[in-house]
């Protein structure tokens, strides 16, 4: 790593966690996220960024759409484990949630969430190990009331660690 490149400064920055999914020809996955951030509101457009090695990934790009559940501060460590360490290549990470199918066949995880957003993809930037997708929303709905899970209560409530795919896995080595 960059000697100049204090990771902590960055833990600094406001991050949600998140679960995108996607489906494909009857394929579907979900992964966690916190790189999401809304760019527009006319119409309402926003950015997440996912590892190219990722299953998701690659079901979102094939289909060119995706969705996004809001997870609330109240969700145990070992659901985000099931959707943050383990790969849908191979288990059904949806086996034992509870999640509904949205328009086009895409799963949304209703489970410790918050809100849900259906999006559709505009455009895909490579960024070196990741790929940035720009999405614009169709859908979007208040689940239940509650308070979001921050990336830095994640963190430091939760214990909880970054997968080595994710763009904050440097966070992993501060104390």
């Amino acid at each position: 790593m960059n000697p100049a490149i204090d990771p902590r400064a960055l833990f600094n920055l406001s991050y949600g966690v998140y679960i995108v999914s996607s489906a494909w020809e009857g394929k579907k996955n979900g992964q966690i996220i916190n790189a999401l951030m809304q760019l527009t509101s006319s119409p309402i457009c926003v950015a997440t960024c996912l590892h190219k090695e990722n299953y998701t990934t690659e079901l979102v790009e094939k289909s060119g759409r995706f969705t996004v559940s809001v997870l609330e501060e109240k969700v145990p460590l070992k659901f985000i484990g099931t959707f943050g360490f383990r790969c849908g290549r191979e288990i059904d990470k949806f086996a034992n949630c509870q999640f509904e199918i949205e328009e086009g066949g895409l799963p949304l995880v209703t489970e410790y969430a918050l809100s849900g957003i259906e999006l559709k993809v505009l455009s895909v930037v490579d960024v070196f190990t990741h790929k940035l997708f720009i999405a614009q929303v169709e859908k979007a709905q208040v689940l239940k009331e509650g308070t979001p899970l921050t990336y830095a209560n994640y963190h430091s409530i939760k214990k909880g660690k970054s997968p080595a795919n994710a763009p904050s896995s440097v966070f992993n080595q501060i104390k």
